[in-house]
């Protein structure tokens, strides 16, 4: 156990000198403690050298059974996480390496032991001043804390009671394509040079599958004779596995790519991608694309449409929804979704939608039509003994005018 003064050189004269500030060191549990007393006073870096000494032998001694890991840095248990998620998510071990690299890069060097609500605190602070959006901030404490283990479970409830786990989110971004701008897209995708893009969009906005499924498909889960696609690995559980019927465009949007697909590598085979790899044109099928980003891209902007490429799926549902042909349990079951939470928050019933549905109370009050009866349709004429209406949805209810 010391306490120095550390010498440094001076830039513009070459001197060395020493620090106004005392620093003590000491070894614990194995490991070299090195840190500043921000102090100019000898005696209180010694006062501070002893504090700091039984704190970390009181915080060692918290968790028996995670003595060791309770005194590694934020770095080091970041590290054993990600390489331990990789294996076992790889579809999300992009996003993780990103996360947990802004977390060692701003508190990697704090050991385990230190990490308070406090420091999770001042990571916020620090990444909203980086200009991070507070959703990617909620997501790196989020695996900050899952890194820390027990100790992580302590502070999501500290932290949960003070109301600073979570930053406030803006709105939602996700929306849904208009049926003109779901053509237009469709017919930029068409004419654009890449092979993939059209049958991949057609697979997005008629199957809602995510842009992993899409990438990842392989022709031994697509069946075109019985026009059915197979989910294998999937964002959720309840995603894995399930089974999307594919209506007559897309089935055609695939027939033709599939036709391509064998002029360009003589074969289908089951273990092959559907969307081979390769720039600027596909060349091999071993391997799944990394991006449809630069072709969308280009898709949206040809377009005139403004978007991700998530809300191609956002727009499936909504468009399911609006229907009224399928129930929220067959809509679930082909998304992958279990929860009403979730298809909540994709299906975005249009104002048109809405609007329509209010007035069909206007309407069967005027027509005297019962529950039990049909009301025409958007565009058709209701007629009763005394008057015509004419509706159509989105719009006001025309004049009504004595039938002769």
């Amino acid at each position: 156990m010391a306490v120095y003064k550390p010498a440094y050189r001076d830039k513009e004269t070459g001197e060395v000198k020493q620090t106004a500030i005392w620093w003590y060191r000491f070894n614990f549990a194995g490991r070299r403690i090195r840190e500043s007393s921000k102090s100019t006073r000898k005696t209180i870096a010694v006062e501070a050298e002893k504090k700091r000494h039984k704190e970390l032998e009181a915080r060692y001694n918290d968790i028996e059974d995670r003595r060791d890991e309770r005194i590694r840095t934020v770095a080091e248990v970041a590290d054993g996480f990600l390489a331990d998620y990789q294996v076992r998510n790889p579809h999300s071990a992009t996003f993780a390496k990103y996360a947990l690299g802004h977390l060692k890069r701003l508190i990697g060097r704090f050991l385990v032991v230190d990490i308070t609500g406090e420091v999770v605190m001042t990571y916020q602070t620090d990444r909203l001043k980086e200009k991070a959006s507070p959703k990617s901030v909620n997501e790196e404490v989020g695996f900050l804390l899952r890194i820390l283990g027990e100790q992580g479970d302590f502070l999501r409830a500290k932290l949960r009671r003070s109301r600073s786990l979570k930053l406030t989110t803006g709105p939602r971004i996700s929306r849904a394509f208009t049926p003109t701008e779901k053509t237009a897209l469709l017919e930029a995708a068409r004419k654009r040079r890449s092979p993939s893009i059209y049958p991949a969009l057609m697979l997005a906005l008629h199957a809602g599958m995510r842009d992993a499924e899409i990438r990842e498909l392989q022709w031994a889960r697509l069946d075109l004779h019985k026009a059915v696609v197979t989910i294998g690995e999937a964002k959720t559980e309840a995603g894995e596995g399930r089974t999307i019927p594919l209506n007559e465009e897309v089935l055609a949007a695939l027939v033709a790519h599939s036709k391509w697909y064998l002029d360009k590598f003589g074969e289908t085979r089951p273990q092959w991608f559907v969307f081979p790899a390769g720039r600027p044109q596909p060349t091999d099928p071993t391997r799944p694309p990394t991006s449809f980003k630069t072709a969308w891209t280009a898709v949206r902007n040809d377009a005139g449409a403004a978007g991700r490429w998530h809300d191609n799926r956002h727009t499936w549902i909504t468009d399911l929804a609006e229907s009224g042909e399928a129930s929220d349990e067959t809509i679930r079951d082909l998304a992958g979704h279990v929860s009403k939470q979730m298809l909540k928050h994709y299906s975005h019933i249009r104002m048109q939608a809405k609007r329509w549905a209010v007035d069909s109370l206007v309407r069967t009050k005027t027509t005297g039509v019962t529950g039990t009866e049909n009301v025409a349709g958007a565009t058709g004429a209701v007629q009763d003994k005394t008057s015509t209406i004419s509706v159509e949805p989105g719009k006001e209810m025309a004049k009504v005018e004595p039938v002769n």
